[in-house]
């Protein structure tokens, strides 16, 4: 029997972590998800596409085999990556500067929290930089979820005029590269990965093998002709992107939209960018012509009040490169339950039961019968330990009920043992609370600087016990 009279063969592949076994389960024995394996069938051996080559490699058997393609790292000259501003400054900064040639962005986020949107602003920006000018227009937005109709009216409604931007509904991967492949735009935009489907599989689109497939070629083409590529990823009920995880490890930069429900602010968050700094934070407002950057996120997260408040403080936290001001508010009452009630809103829960711990442990205050709770102002997750300090300050201000001053700014890790441990940037964390108009500051003894900071009076703490006495 010929390869080409082969029956096609199937396997069985788990949505969430794309693996493959031979017979169906209700359970992955991989990730240990339920309900997640469906029978995918593959084509025979012959049908399958010839050449198809590593997604960030050059295709073909003749190259593979040609040694001149291998090149010595000593001899290869190192050249500074050309970054190219896309006209919107907080979309810019997340990326690390601007767009880089033949890079691979992913962002994903909430059904409606506006990725499209961004996208949609960006390309009509890059259209109007002269940076990006081409003959046949320097952007092509793929769309794969809506009608070209949709998004001329979504166009409109947010006032854009995109003169140069190309715009096509289409899902087959293999019409796209060759349109592509035709216009030769500089930025290419496809909404969303999940939608695409290449003719060389026979499952249904947003199936890990399509979306692990369709995203190779796309990286492929976006490494061989230095496109710039955007992939707007779905998420799945827990936040994580949708599809096979091995779609992360692909793409140069995956961002994430993040935003509360009832909240008109929203964060662009770095997770991974092989061209600049994790973890930076981009901020926007959602308006009614969409979305509005905030050049300065302190202002918006930081609540000042008019008059003391028990149980708030001041955090001068730090989110990539940029120092940021943030509001903790804690709230500390009797508790009528045997268990105590322990509540972290942006911040994590596991770290505020071991603060607590610290607190009796080292500070002799106990809150056995207490329930606490802490919050984050503005819908802000900080993650890092630089808010140990100001957790602390908040809980005890609420337990007293003594209200901290209005002008004063903390921050610093505390150790299991008591210490007040150093946070990096410190000396920019103080400048920028200077910045805001704040008085005083408590923060580790390592991180005050040589010559102090003009108009910010600096008390070092090196124990948790000296911190107490502080407030």
């Amino acid at each position: 029997m010929s390869a080409t009279t082969k029956k096609a063969r199937s396997v069985y592949v788990c949505n969430s972590c794309g693996a493959q076994s031979p017979k169906w389960s209700g359970r992955c024995t991989d990730c240990g998800a339920w309900n997640s394996i469906e029978q995918v069938a593959l084509p025979p051996k012959a049908a399958t596409r010839p050449g198809g080559g590593g997604y960030a490699g050059v295709a073909g058997q003749a190259a593979r085999a040609d040694l001149s393609v291998i090149h010595r790292l000593a001899e290869i000259a190192p050249e500074q990556e050309v970054r190219t501003p896309s006209g919107i400054a907080e979309l810019d900064r997340v990326l690390g500067g601007g767009l880089v040639q033949g890079s691979v962005v992913l962002i994903g986020g909430d059904p409606g929290i506006g990725k499209s949107t961004l996208l949609l602003q960006a390309c009509a920006a890059i259209d109007a930089n002269p940076a990006f000018a081409s003959s046949k227009g320097s952007v092509l937005y793929v769309t794969g979820e809506e009608s070209p109709q949709q998004v001329s009216l979504r166009a409109q409604r947010l006032g854009l005029e995109p003169g140069g931007l190309n715009l096509l509904a289409e899902t087959c991967i293999e019409q796209i590269l060759a349109i592509t492949a035709a216009e030769a735009p500089r930025v290419l935009v496809i909404d969303s990965i999940q939608t695409l489907f290449t003719e060389s599989l026979t499952s249904a689109p947003g199936s890990v093998s399509q979306v692990r497939e369709t995203a190779a070629q796309l990286v492929r083409h976006a490494k061989l002709t230095g496109t710039t590529v955007f992939l707007v990823g779905h998420v799945t009920k827990e936040g994580a992107l949708a599809g096979p995880r091995v779609l992360e490890h692909m793409v140069d930069t995956v961002l994430y939209f993040e935003g509360e429900s009832g909240s008109a602010h929203r964060l662009v968050r770095a997770v991974k960018n092989r061209f600049g700094a994790v973890n930076e934070l981009g901020v926007f407002a959602m308006t009614d012509r969409g979305l509005r950057q905030v050049s300065n996120p302190s202002a918006i997260f930081l609540s000042r009040h008019s008059e003391p408040a028990p149980g708030s403080i001041v955090l001068v936290t730090r989110e990539g490169t940029r120092p940021m001001l943030v509001e903790v508010q804690a709230l500390v009452d009797q508790s009528p339950l045997a268990n105590p009630r322990r509540l972290a809103v942006g911040l994590e829960q596991n770290r505020l039961a071991m603060l607590l711990a610290v607190l009796h442990r080292h500070g002799g205050i106990a809150m056995f019968d207490q329930d606490v709770f802490t919050n984050v102002v503005g819908g802000v997750r900080v993650t890092e330990t630089a808010a140990d300090l100001a957790v602390l300050f908040a809980v005890l201000s609420s337990f007293r009920d003594k209200a901290l001053p209005v002008d004063l700014a903390v921050f610093g890790e505390v150790g299991l043992s008591g210490e007040i441990r150093p946070v990096p940037n410190g000396p920019d964390r103080l400048r920028e609370a200077a910045k805001h108009g704040f008085k005083q500051a408590v923060v580790p003894k390592a991180n005050v600087p040589k010559g102090g900071i003009e108009g910010l009076q600096i008390r070092p703490v090196l124990t948790l016990r000296e911190a107490i006495d502080a407030i």
